[in-house]
């Protein structure tokens, strides 16, 4: 399960609540944060940092993890200046390799690239380990980048295979010595990293497009800016063939709080401005509105307010 929308609009309480709920009913579930900015251990105000997965004190089947993508970009670089070397001796081309890999490393292609093999990694991995998983992803652009990265590394494996393989025959046809070659071409280490990242994209991507298996929820306030942004939002996921699962809508003025005496002028106006938002949502999305979570008196912070949450938005009806 996944949770995006707008920034600001409370993707973490969401995702944090429905992996409450689930975690109360007895399901082992793991809370994963893509945010770059994590947010998970300031919310249950306690300590989910080093990018490992780590118990939820105080919420028994739930565990949390700030996924840490530094290690994997650290990788990436040793693996492509491997490459590159390998590469630039091949084409006897003389030029160091240094300089292309920290040029391409300071891309953010490469941060979201590396995201994107972490959330592989937890969706391929820890499935078996756990009931549900819960992914809370970045703001809008970040996260349709990250899930449009399983469409666009497919197209680029099956162009760089298909050019790796081409290569390679290439070589055995110029080759004096062909069936050495030909062991040296089954052993090439460029088309084994290949063919293995493009079996571990069939699978997140069979995972991704399973709507028994996914279901990407999306946030909103009832305001303007988040209404419009989740609009074009769900078009941007489903455009990707990913299964919707619907809308949480966030931060809703009770009515009965507004119909206490001595409320403020500034509350009576916004429950007026808001009944106006919540036409908009009925008008546009509500046929995919799935729970609403009130506005709270206090902040959300601790275990036994995102058990509130959690209440909330299982106890919700139309």
């Amino acid at each position: 399960m996944f949770t995006g929308g707008k920034g600001g609009v409370g993707k973490t309480i969401a995702a944090a609540g429905i992996a409450y709920h689930f975690a109360s009913k007895g399901e082992k579930v793991l809370l994963a944060s893509l945010n770059p900015v994590h947010s998970l251990s300031s919310l249950f105000q306690q300590d989910l940092t080093g990018g490992v997965v780590k118990p939820v004190k105080g919420a028994k089947n739930l565990y949390a993890i700030e996924v840490d993508i530094t290690e994997r970009k650290e990788k990436y670089k040793a693996q492509l200046a491997e490459k590159l070397r390998m590469f630039l001796k091949w084409a006897d081309i003389s030029m160091k390799a240094d300089e292309f890999v920290d040029i391409a490393s300071t891309n953010p292609a490469f941060e979201e690239s590396a995201m994107f093999d972490e959330t592989m990694e937890i969706m391929l991995n820890k499935a078996e380990e756990y009931d549900r998983i819960v992914f809370d992803t970045a703001a809008v652009a970040n996260a349709v980048r990250l899930l449009g990265l399983s469409k666009i590394y497919g197209l680029w494996l099956s162009r760089m295979i298909k050019s790796r393989k081409e290569a390679l025959s290439l070589r055995v046809k110029l080759s004096f010595r062909k069936e050495k070659v030909q062991e040296e071409v089954k052993k090439d280490p460029l088309i084994a990293d290949l063919l293995e990242m493009n079996e571990r994209i069939k699978k997140a991507k069979e995972i991704f497009n399973d709507p028994e298996r996914t279901a990407f929820f999306f946030v909103t306030l009832p305001l303007a800016l988040p209404i419009a942004v989740v609009k074009r939002f769900i078009g941007m996921v489903q455009g990707f063939n990913i299964p919707t699962g619907g809308v949480i809508v966030n931060q809703v003025i009770p009515e009965e709080l507004v119909k206490r005496k001595k409320v403020s002028e500034y509350l009576t106006n916004k429950f007026k401005e808001q009944e106006g938002y919540l036409k908009i949502i009925k008008r546009d999305l509500w046929p995919m509105v799935r729970a609403i979570i009130p506005l709270y008196e206090t902040e959300i912070l601790g275990v036994d307010m995102v058990a509130k949450v959690a209440e909330d938005l299982a106890s919700w009806k139309p």
